[in-house]
């Protein structure tokens, strides 16, 4: 098992996972007495801190080498066999530190520490009281405090779309190499160990474990000893300020790593499954399963439950703990149920330690959430953070139903179809009741979820016709029980219409194990509907149904067919402006950095899984959202640190961003859904703000030519340029504004794009570039937003191996204008690198050239 360390926990109804916990009682206190759950920040360095010292003091240098590193010792966190010993003492002596301080501070009261914080930050989680909270904030030690706050959770064909198997894959020694040595971290709703996505027997080549990965593999009743391996190389779960809050069910949550969830096993095996893998699914084969890295590894940190989602002080615990096991990305399938208050957006406990996290090396990946497609939509905030949308792909899953008039209305659904050659009684259900059942007993008789309701006689051999409505939508009707009254009936299939009032709601591809199908709307539903009763014969005096005249077949969906029009950015997709601040002012950061494959996505299940009903029991689900587009980023920002080990987290995010598509699969631009409803009749060419630099290239990321980079330093430096942020800076980071002895704007950030919230009459900015390639010419060109005129020297120039150019961007505004517009800076080698750099300029200022 390499060096994988087993640790086994005795679960006692409520189990704290991996968190040292105090407890002092009083017994005068008051028990009526309310508490919360506090993010106290310290002063002293932390164990990181520490051991950058000491990597220091043995010639270790971090980040961007300019193509020539050798290997990773310049990584903060890579030495682990020489460090290890060192960490772990400098992490005892903060924890100890942690209690004494809580002793000294809190004596004779009663008190709860969730985690001590020692790696990336030194901190702690504690419930008290606000009084207690207030007491801790006056000490000298205490350099924040912040009141924890709650968070949510935000393939078959991918890979060929991405162009993986001849592209990336093959650059990187085909897919059996694809990502080794490489670790991932997933702080997530946990994994399934039993799904052989992640197993690690699948192939002859050996597979150790890496060895700068020191993390360990708890043991419990449902995650019992062997459930990691090669392959799963950690996995730990942090639920101590949920169940502080007694809203942790230990047996629908799960105490321990294991996913009950879903959501974790399927990011994990987008990111990182194994290739190959069979997807089949109510009995139906839908191809094999890949990930995007198929042999990098997997470490899960479990900060995310289904019943009530997370927590601050539980996620950022998995944060710290993944930095310390020496994971080389971290994936963030999660945003924040709000906007951070205070003077900025960046400054909150999740952002802050990630921002810690970029400092030791680590790339990480966030969900930009999915509450588009409204401006200002957006979820992950930092420029540090790598945020990506969500976006479609080619594959589409597309069934039909041919009615007895020659109509044929498109619908959804995973099912077969019924005899090509034969029409079909269409058969409602609210008329196919047993004569005690009524309406007026029932209201949702016609959801089909109970078939003793039901004439088996009128049913069978018929298509079965049941209503949608938003019973489904909230769990409490289901299309399985449905599809189980069906064949209890023996109807031939099941046509589900949409109930009206379901305004907005997209379906996905269902699995149903007989011929079936939805239609996703109420304007088509409405043509079924009357359809079907316009062709009824009733008796003309008792108006009973006499004949059932409706007919019908099912084309079936399962066969995907391959749109040319992809891929296009998702409605529900988070859309920039980043916002600032609580006030929704714009920061001159571009988000999201890029879209990625979220939409209809198939990737393992959980098989005790319970995120969404209809593929409860399968191995398999499809599932959409920016949620899976994130994974996407991740494995592929695996296969760029194995070739490119000495790349910093700013130089993969630069390769990323530079090489995007801005074109679809027929040449034309990106489009971006502006709608819930009938979102493909409601598109319009994407923007940055809804899809940063573009649709991800993996090929071309393997190559870029150039990076743009930039430091931990960079971005204390911007951090230190908000106004009135010192203190907030201090006190998250232990580190002084007045040490940077210049700041800068968000515009000045070496990013692989330029944004400017507010342009006032001019700017200048300046970007570098490094070359990582051979010798190379490069021509830049560009085009300049609406309003404003855009210079760039030099036009031309020559960079040779591992040395840099500036180039200084001039922006003048031409008129006064507050609606965003957008450009592009192209740079075009003679070798064949060709870099984008999207341009934003949201509110123009020109000269007055009026009198008075």
């Amino acid at each position: 098992m390499g060096k994988i360390c087993w640790v086994c926990y005795l679960v006692l109804g409520l189990c704290f996972g991996l968190f040292v916990s105090t407890l002092s009682q009083d017994n005068s206190s008051d028990s009526d007495t309310i508490t919360a759950v506090y993010i106290v920040t310290l002063r002293q360095a932390p164990a990181a801190h520490y051991l950058e010292e000491q990597l220091r003091r043995r010639g270790h240098h971090r980040g961007f080498n300019h193509g020539f590193a050798s290997g990773r010792s310049n990584r903060l966190h890579k030495p682990r066999k020489n460090s290890t010993s060192h960490q772990r003492s400098a992490s005892s002596y903060i924890s100890g530190a942690h209690d004494s301080l809580l002793r000294r501070v809190l004596r004779g009261e009663k008190y709860l520490k969730l985690y001590s914080y020692h790696y990336l930050i030194n901190g702690f989680a504690v419930l008290v009281t606000p009084e207690q909270a207030d007491k801790l904030s006056r000490r000298r030690e205490v350099a924040n405090i912040v009141l924890d706050f709650s968070v949510r959770t935000a393939t078959t064909h991918t890979p060929q779309f991405l162009g993986l198997p001849k592209g990336a894959w093959s650059l990187e020694g085909g897919y059996e190499t694809a990502g080794e040595g490489i670790v991932i971290g997933f702080i997530d709703t946990g994994i399934d160990p039993t799904h052989p996505s992640f197993a690690d027997h699948l192939s002859e080549h050996s597979y150790p474990v890496p060895a700068h990965f020191s993390g360990i593999c708890e043991v419990t009743r449902d995650f019992p000893s062997g459930s990691c391996n090669r392959k799963l190389v950690g996995a730990r779960h942090f639920a101590a300020s949920a169940i502080t809050r007694g809203i942790f069910n230990s047996s629908q949550d799960y105490a321990s790593p294991f996913d009950g969830d879903g959501h974790g096993t399927h990011t994990a095996s987008v990111a990182a499954g194994n290739h190959g893998i069979p997807v089949v699914v109510s009995g139906h084969n839908f191809g094999n399963a890949s990930g995007m890295a198929p042999r990098s590894h997997i470490a899960v940190y479990k900060a995310l439950y289904k019943s009530f989602g997370g927590f601050a002080a539980d996620v950022v615990a998995a944060i710290d703990q993944g930095a310390q096991d020496g994971v080389d990305i971290i994936s963030l399938s999660i945003t924040p149920n709000r906007r951070p208050p205070g003077i900025a957006t960046f400054f909150n406990p999740i952002d802050m330690a990630l921002l810690s996290a970029v400092k030791a090396g680590i790339f990480v990946v966030q969900a930009a959430g999915n509450t588009g497609p409204s401006p200002k939509s957006m979820s992950s905030f930092s420029p540090w953070i790598f945020t990506v949308g969500a976006a479609s792909h080619d594959r589409v899953y597309a069934n039909s139903i041919i009615l007895g008039n020659n109509v044929t209305i498109p619908g959804v659904g995973l099912a077969p179809g019924t005899d090509t050659d034969k029409m079909y009684t269409l058969i409602s259900a609210i008329h196919a009741l047993w004569n005690d059942t009524t309406l007026a007993n029932d209201m949702y008789v016609g959801e089909c979820q109970d078939s003793s309701n039901f004439n088996q006689e009128l049913i069978q051999g018929n298509l079965l016709i049941c209503s949608y409505s938003i019973r489904f939508v909230l769990g409490l009707s289901t299309i399985k029980q449905a599809l189980q009254t069906a064949k209890n009936l023996s109807a031939s299939g099941v046509v589900f219409y949409m109930d009206p009032f379901v305004i907005g709601f997209q379906l996905n591809p269902t699995p149903l194990e007989i011929p079936g199908i939805i239609i996703p709307t109420p304007d088509d539903s409405k043509i079924l509907l009357q359809y079907y009763n316009s062709s009824l014969e009733r008796d003309g005096l008792t108006r009973k149904i006499v004949r059932f005249g409706a007919v019908a077949t099912i084309s079936g969906g399962l066969k995907a067919n391959y749109s040319m029009s992809a891929p296009k950015v998702m409605y529900y997709s988070a859309r920039g402006p980043d916002p600032e601040d609580s006030f929704l002012d714009d920061a001159d950061i571009m988000k999201p950095n890029l879209v990625a494959p979220g939409n209809m996505i198939w990737a393992a299940w959980s098989s005790l899984g319970t995120d969404s009903v209809e593929f409860q029991g399968e191995s398999f689900a499809m599932m959409s959202g920016t949620s899976m587009a994130a994974p996407h980023i991740a494995g592929l920002a695996a296969l760029i640190r194995q070739k490119f080990p000495h790349f910093s987290p700013a130089a993969i995010a630069s390769a990323l961003s530079t090489t995007a598509s801005l074109y679809d699969k027929n040449g034309g631009p990106i489009m971006a859904q502006r709608a819930y409803s009938n979102p493909d009749l409601n598109q319009s060419p994407a923007t940055p703000f809804d899809m940063g630099s573009g649709f991800v290239n993996a090929t071309a990321a393997l190559d870029p030519g150039l990076i743009l980079d930039s430091t931990y330093d960079d971005y204390m430096s911007f951090l230190c340029g908000i106004n009135g942020s010192a203190p907030v800076v201090l006190n998250y980071t232990g580190q002084n504004c007045w040490v940077y002895n210049s700041t800068i704007c968000a515009a000045d950030l070496n990013l692989p794009s330029i944004t400017i919230a507010r342009l006032n009459q001019s700017k200048t900015v300046e970007r570098s570039v490094s070359n990582i390639a051979g010798n190379e010419t490069y021509r830049v060109g560009w085009s300049a937003p609406y309003g404003v005129s855009v210079k760039v020297t030099p036009t031309h120039f020559f960079v040779g191996t591992g040395d840099k150019q500036v180039l200084t961007v001039i922006f003048d505004a031409t008129m006064n204008h507050s609606v965003a517009s957008y450009g592009r800076i192209g740079l075009f080698g003679d070798q064949g690198h060709v870099l984008n750099i999207p341009l934003s300029v949201i509110v123009k200022f020109s000269y007055n050239t009026t009198n008075g």
